[in-house]
């Protein structure tokens, strides 16, 4: 179908690669729904009460399954949802044309859509004028206070999803630039303890052997990034048998690595050992000239932070003849006859090659999604424009649930425990 790219014209209802795709979209969202039980818990007690009636959110995620799931939730409570893709490479097109077609969601998102595409589908999201953003990355956010003033005044607060967009929310913040109060979701320990380590460290290898059909035991993985998305990479990488090389700025996390077990050292130096290299930093040209010059000839490199500027792609093109191999696979030859090879583009890995976070993990980032729109709703007074924490009783009442949900038991305090924990009196007997 056709999609007007200027705001003036009538926004389409949607706009996805394929509405015949819908029945086989339906049952893979229905798939990961049966391992959502927190979300799919909130979802009944939404539905019940609806907490976010009439309230509109835009929403710029992974078109994924487990995403599908978040929106199911927040139009069973209530809201009007209009959903848009986060990048351009990650959607999965029959869970985008099963939003449209089974649950009646406005959605903006085709699988390899190109960059005009990607804005004008933003745009739409944008023209839903909304009370409440959901982001991933901050494109929204961005395009809002550059571009699109005119619907600050209707916006009562937002979420982000992962850390790249944190930085730039941030980043906006210190600048006095951040117009509306935005809850950093990425930063809740149910969400980046789980999601970020074991999400990630397994769907990046996911991705990586999707795109290739290497095998990964014997070789060495260079890691770019030691926070938890680089921690679940590496300990992944370890756990199958690979030989692992972290690369760091930060002398903490560095000397972490180190006492895990790993070897660190600066990009260039792992350059000579690297058979496929991840970043995960959330900065640019992390992966830069210096390693590139070094990398041995059938390199693999990818990304798995938000955006492909951790890859110097422009150096790449510049100074290297491209080939494509096979589907997500380019090839790009050096002057001195070493290949180096890029998955999807350098966008995120396990999203782009494979299927992204497991349905388990996703189930409490998203949750923390859906329970932190209801308090945005709920507040008494808006905070001030900035970047705030997940309440601590959203994120404790998230791992509840999924203890109960997994059936795991825990002890309780006994009142003389509380006591002694909230006095100064008791010392050495």
């Amino acid at each position: 179908m056709l999609f007007r790219l200027s705001r003036k014209a009538p926004t389409l209802e949607h706009h996805v690669k394929d509405l015949a795709l819908a029945d086989e979209g339906l049952a893979r969202i229905q798939w990961a729904d049966w391992d959502m039980p927190v979300l799919a818990g909130i979802r009944e007690r939404f539905a019940a009460q609806k907490p976010l009636a009439g309230l509109r959110i835009s929403a710029c995620l992974h078109v994924t399954t487990e995403t599908a799931n978040l929106v199911r939730t927040l139009a069973a409570g209530g809201a009007e949802v209009v959903l848009c893709a986060s990048n351009p490479l990650s959607t999965q097109d029959d869970t985008a044309a099963a939003l449209v077609q089974h649950y009646g969601i406005r959605t903006y998102a085709i699988k390899g859509e190109d960059t005009e595409t990607y804005y004008a589908h933003i745009d739409a999201a944008i023209d839903h004028r909304p009370q409440i953003t959901m982001d991933d990355g901050a494109d929204v956010v961005g395009r809002i206070h550059a571009e699109r003033p005119e619907v600050l005044d209707s916006i009562i607060g937002g979420t982000e999803e992962t850390t790249t967009g944190v930085i730039r929310l941030a980043a906006m913040a210190a600048d006095g630039a951040l117009k509306y109060p935005i809850i950093a979701v990425n930063d809740a320990r149910t969400k980046h303890f789980f999601d970020n380590r074991y999400g990630t460290g397994q769907s990046t290898l996911d991705g990586v052997v999707r795109a290739t059909n290497r095998l990964l035991a014997g070789r060495t993985l260079v890691v770019s990034g030691y926070g938890w998305c680089g921690r679940g990479v590496a300990l992944r990488g370890s756990g199958m048998g690979m030989q692992v090389i972290v690369c760091e700025v930060d002398p903490l996390r560095a000397l972490e690595a180190h006492m895990d077990g790993y070897r660190v050292m600066p990009a260039a130096e792992a350059a000579c050992f690297c058979d496929i290299w991840v970043t995960v930093t959330g900065d640019v040209n992390v992966l830069d000239a210096a390693a590139f010059e070094k990398l041995k000839s059938g390199a693999i490199i990818c990304n798995s932070g938000h955006f492909n500027s951790e890859i110097n792609i422009p150096w790449l093109e510049a100074h290297a003849s491209k080939r494509n191999v096979k589907p997500l696979v380019d090839e790009y030859q050096l002057p001195d006859g070493r290949s180096i090879f890029l998955l999807a583009e350098g966008r995120l890995v396990n999203l782009s090659a494979a299927e992204g976070h497991p349905a388990e993990v996703m189930d409490m980032s998203f949750a923390n999604q859906a329970l932190c729109a209801e308090y945005l709703v709920k507040a008494a007074a808006n905070p001030a424009p900035g970047v705030y924490p997940v309440p601590e009783g959203i994120d404790a009442e998230i791992a509840r649930l999924k203890l109960a949900a997994l059936g795991v038991q825990i002890d309780t305090l006994t009142p003389e425990q509380r006591e002694y924990l909230s006095s100064w009196q008791f010392g050495t007997v």
